[in-house]
């Protein structure tokens, strides 16, 4: 069992950046690959990004170039660097871990999830 909690969400302007976290607790995350998605007001919950256990990386298109993914196994945290925020970013935003292999893009694959933060782009 693992537990995760986001934090790092707020209100930017267009154009700014936020960096969230996710603290897992119970086990170490370089025992999962780690995922974001979001969830915008009457939306299904998508994809964001995720990294593997060998630190692979992928990300949706709408989000590619302007965030970042990262790890770090010491802190057992996941963060998601979000540069160039644009008001369609806006949704709350959660971390999810994936105890199989392979690169998890969909939310049926994860095991666990956050209770989410919230990100709020104003335009």
């Amino acid at each position: 069992q693992v537990q995760l909690v986001e934090s790092g969400g707020g209100l930017v302007q267009a154009g700014g950046s936020l960096r969230l976290s996710c603290v897992a607790s119970g086990r170490t995350v370089s025992n999962y690959a780690m995922g974001w998605f979001r969830q915008a007001p009457g939306k299904e919950r998508e994809f964001v990004a995720a990294i593997t256990r060998s630190a692979y990386t992928t990300y949706a298109d709408s989000v590619k170039g302007r965030f970042t993914i990262s790890r770090d196994n010491a802190k057992n945290t996941v963060y998601l660097q979000m540069n160039s925020l644009k008001h369609e970013d806006t949704a709350i935003y959660y971390c999810a871990a994936d105890r199989g292999v392979g690169v998890p893009t969909t939310t049926s694959t994860y095991d666990y999830w956050g209770q989410g933060t919230q990100v709020t782009v104003s335009s």
